[in-house]
């Protein structure tokens, strides 16, 4: 069997991962940092808006941005270690990102949108605005 011809990298083509697939990896990434509630717990929320860039100049050949950014808004429930939990949503986000889109994550900022109050018992009081 003749062997195939080489074709260089930029003749064969590039594979474009749209924002709304990079969006949905990155919301479930922030559900999993967050971990499993009770049940009683209202569920987590994590909305997503990623904005492409490139640091510098833009790719060559109008190649995909291999670099994205990335903004989550949760709801997570209070009393709690609010700050640890958003550290973990942005190592997550990072990483799966990076893992399953091939991007680079080089930020993650993360917004509490809400915060549920809870009794020590864990049961849902209400909702803090």
């Amino acid at each position: 069997m003749p062997a195939l011809p080489v074709v260089a990298p930029a003749e064969r083509g590039a594979t474009r991962i749209a924002d709304r697939v990079v969006a949905k990896i990155a919301a479930r990434a922030a559900l999993e940092a967050l971990g499993p509630l009770p049940a009683e717990a209202a569920p987590p929320h994590a909305g997503v808006d990623v904005r492409p860039g490139v640091p510098g100049p833009a790719p060559a050949g109008g190649a995909p941005p291999t670099t994205v950014h990335v903004h989550v808004g949760l709801e997570l429930g209070y009393p709690g270690d609010i700050g640890g939990r958003c550290a973990a949503v942005r190592r997550r986000v990072a990483e799966r990102v990076e893992e399953l889109a091939g991007m680079e994550v080089p930020e993650v900022a993360v917004r509490v949108e809400r915060l549920h109050l809870t009794h020590a018992s864990g049961t849902v009081r209400g909702r803090t605005r």
